[in-house]
């Protein structure tokens, strides 16, 4: 039997977790995805009740974390793609937060 690219649907997000220092991502299909926080810097900062403020994008094609504007797709952590964030730029987000 075989399958074809056409009929595969693409993997959603149902849910999100954190354990100690990694991103749990269950998927709908029964799958679960497991990275570093420390892949995504702004992750790594955020305070607990910012990191459970997150929303599902795109009916599960992404995560949104409104609170520290970070979005991370399904794609992305399937693909092990880390946060493409400059140093700069998390400098200044880092800055910004501190008032």
């Amino acid at each position: 039997m075989s399958t074809s690219a056409n009929n595969a649907s693409r993997p959603v997000a149902a849910s999100i977790s954190f354990e100690v220092e990694n991103l749990i991502v269950e998927l709908r299909d029964g799958r679960s995805i497991s990275v570093p926080v420390s892949w995504y810097p702004r992750l790594e900062h955020a305070s607990p009740v910012e990191r459970s403020h997150w929303e599902l994008l795109g009916s599960g094609s992404g995560i949104r974390w409104p609170d520290i504007d970070e979005d991370i797709s399904v794609d992305a952590l399937l693909a092990g793609r880390r946060s493409t964030e400059s140093q700069s730029s998390l400098a200044l987000w880092l800055e910004n937060r501190r008032g």
